[in-house]
């Protein structure tokens, strides 16, 4: 089965045949966790970097933000059996808004520092990033084997 990530939003599986994609990428970040040892993956699609910003927005929609989006994941992942040293992190997305002005707001480089600092204090570390840039990116993970592919416009890659 396929499982569109949509914005603010999350998916788990551990059906070897799925795939987890979200589309079009821009400031936000498409953040993947796959257990090797469990082939467990998912995917969160968030916009913004700090649920404190507004804690009741937050507590509607918790995959809105990098912190309380990566905690409801990690969260499921340690409930069923998931440990630190099995989980590979990767991260794409976080592009600049603005191409040749000032982009004020820098919320695509907010939502990466976020991340890297959420992963510190719970003494995790990425496996790899693509991140910046000024494009958009569509994500696939796939279940199977936790092989990660971005695509943009005018290429593809494997993260």
């Amino acid at each position: 089965m396929v499982y569109t990530v949509g914005v603010a939003d999350l998916k788990i599986s551990g059906d070897d045949t799925d795939l987890i994609i979200t589309y079009a990428l821009g400031s936000c970040l498409g953040i993947t966790v796959y257990d090797i040892r469990m082939k467990r993956a998912g995917m969160l699609h968030c916009m913004l970097p700090d649920s404190s910003i507004d804690p009741a927005k937050a507590a509607g929609n918790p995959c809105l933000y990098v912190d309380s989006g990566m905690k409801i994941m990690l969260d499921d992942f340690y409930r069923n059996g998931s440990r630190k040293h099995n989980l590979m992190i990767r991260v794409a997305g976080g592009s600049s808004s603005k191409l040749n002005e000032e982009d004020f707001f820098q919320i695509g480089r907010r939502n990466f520092i976020s991340l890297r600092k959420y992963l510190w204090g719970e003494g995790l570390m990425l496996k790899a990033y693509d991140v910046g840039g000024y494009g958009s990116r569509t994500v696939t993970l796939e279940v199977a084997n936790g092989k990660m592919i971005i695509k943009y416009q005018d290429s593809t890659k494997e993260l």
